[in-house]
């Protein structure tokens, strides 16, 4: 059965935020992720013991290490991969984006939870569920992740051919996600959807970790007050270029996040009837009131923001869908059972 023609007269629900969570209210994880509480260094080290020489003792008296160093960064996710996912080989180029694993675990867990608030609290997990990651990016992070945790298939999508090419060597180095996750390259960087989607494929949710900045010179300030915040300012130490590093791609556009997010929910009207829920970060909540004005203008049915929080870290993403509620039961009748 075809799901119905789009009904262009249906006025759009409010934008409802999910109630914060006692562990979000609290600046914690999501419950489900594995990253609770302080890391585990013994343990770390005794998977990879390449970890052991980026180990430092911090101000409080407490193992862990220099956020400020991108080689220990990178050591860093590559235990946290190898040890909670079974994650065997992860590399990424020099100056490529190296992604803090338990804030992007907690997105796809919220995602997860979205799922299971329309199919009776169940979070369906298999084959069955197909994500788009737009952005991709050389780490193939939401993928693995999202993989290891509910056995989802993936679409990863980027610019650039060099970031494709990384995530392939990734998913090509692990035995079982070849099948799992696939990659293919935007070939059109002024378009999102366009272009890359095929008429017959759906996909039960996109996710997005758009450029944040409008502007190099907005990210190296915006690296910067990071370092300084986190204690990291020191005038005889030269800082990193960037925060964990970062391609131009990954980092800003021209307009920032806001337009980056514009231009994706006004791409995402013209595949409604392909994706159940399109969903992105939104790291500023000042933006929040323009992407809402746009979810309306272009006839989104329901729009969910969902908060998070690491520590002092807040964040969010709002997730729309351009499909009734009776064509959603239809899509998960269809789809997951």
């Amino acid at each position: 059965m075809s799901l119905p023609p789009k009904r262009p007269n249906r006025k759009p629900t409010a934008p409802r935020s999910a109630p914060a969570t006692p562990d979000a209210a609290k600046g914690q994880l999501h419950p489900r992720n594995r990253h609770q509480g302080r890391y585990d260094f013994p343990a770390l080290i005794k998977t990879s013991p390449e970890l052991a020489a980026f180990v430092i003792i911090n101000p409080y008296g407490k193992e862990s290490i220099d956020f400020a160093n991108p080689a220990a960064v990178k050591v860093f996710n590559r235990a946290l991969l190898r040890q909670f996912y079974g994650i065997e080989h992860w590399d990424i180029p020099a100056d490529y984006l190296c992604p803090p694993i338990p804030g992007r675990a907690d997105y796809l867990h919220y995602l997860a939870d979205l799922l299971a608030s329309g199919n009776g609290g169940e979070i369906p997990r298999g084959a069955q569920v197909r994500a788009l990651d737009i952005g991709v990016g050389a780490n193939c992070i939401y993928p693995l992740l999202g993989n290891r945790e509910y056995g989802w298939q993936f679409l990863g999508s980027d610019i650039a051919a060099n970031a494709i090419a990384s995530a392939k060597a990734i998913v090509q180095s692990n035995p079982g996600l070849g099948g799992a996750i696939e990659l293919r390259q935007q070939a059109d960087p002024a378009h999102i959807f366009q272009g890359l989607l095929q008429a017959d494929e759906r996909f039960d949710l996109t996710l997005c970790n758009p450029p944040f900045h409008a502007s190099a010179e907005e990210a190296a300030s915006g690296s910067k007050r990071k370092w300084r915040n986190l204690g990291k300012l020191d005038p005889k130490r030269k800082l990193p270029v960037l925060n964990f590093g970062g391609q131009a791609a990954e980092l800003w556009c021209q307009g920032g996040e806001a337009a980056f997010v514009a231009r994706l929910i006004k791409e995402s009207a013209d595949v409604r009837q392909q994706v159940l829920w399109f969903s992105s970060l939104i790291s500023k909540a000042g933006n929040l009131p323009a992407v809402y004005a746009a979810l309306k203008k272009a006839g989104a049915l329901e729009v969910r923001t969902v908060e998070m929080a690491q520590g002092q870290k807040q964040s969010r993403f709002v997730a729309w869908t351009f499909l009734t509620p009776p064509q959603q039961q239809e899509w998960r009748q269809q789809h997951w059972k």
